[in-house]
């Protein structure tokens, strides 16, 4: 697929109506070729996902962009159309980056990759929470010396952590349930695999083992 200057300007794009069933004033329904759900799954110039957890996907604008700018191969498309000045072609579902780019081989601290690693359990009651009701908490506090680190932050429950309070564990008898530490790159991503996107294309499933 190849594209003029001309065409690389997305305000020139024209988007069909998706595929669906008329609604009861006559506008098309929404299904399941609306353009919200045409992600395209990103591959490094290797075939592996960037990331698997979260899954390494862009929108369909970013995918045209990148396809555009010919920083990315395509290696299967959905079965929607879109449309330029001059030529009609299909919404990328997978994507390979052209220029492999190194993975780390450390995972970031971030709240999220701290949920990850304990599973989105809190780590003093050991119930299993949603991220809203879930809090970074210093087991040693920071009142105490305690710092911001793999090896100090837990996950704890919005009741837990009010609690705990500025208390040493041993002050309140609140010890955490599995001790912290940084995890590897690989276990935050098989631990991602124990959930599912929420979305996927049946031309990813060859790329996600």
């Amino acid at each position: 697929m190849t594209f003029s200057p001309e065409q690389s300007d997305l305000i020139n794009l024209q988007v069909p109506p998706p595929e669906g069933i008329l609604d009861g004033g006559g506008g098309i329904a929404r299904s399941l070729t609306s353009l919200e759900n045409c992600p395209a799954l990103i591959l490094n110039a290797d075939y592996r996902p960037l990331s698997t957890f979260p899954l390494s996907i862009w929108s369909w604008q970013d995918a045209v962009k990148a396809i555009f700018r010919d920083s990315v191969t395509v290696i299967a498309e959905y079965d929607r159309f879109i449309h330029s000045p001059t030529e009609e072609f299909k919404l990328p579902s997978v994507l390979a980056l052209k220029e492999y780019i190194p993975m780390k081989t450390k995972p970031a601290f971030t709240r999220f990759n701290v949920f990850l690693r304990d599973v989105w359990h809190c780590q003093y009651c050991a119930t299993a929470h949603k991220t809203h009701q879930l809090t970074f908490d210093h087991v040693i506090p920071r009142s105490r010396g305690g710092q911001t680190s793999w090896n100090n932050i837990v996950s704890a429950c919005k009741p837990c952590n009010t609690r705990k309070g500025s208390k040493l564990p041993s002050e309140c008898d609140m010890h955490p349930k599995i001790k912290p530490r940084e995890p590897s790159i690989y276990e935050l991503q098989e631990t991602g695999r124990r959930f599912p996107p929420s979305f996927t294309h049946e031309s990813w499933g060859d790329f996600l083992g």
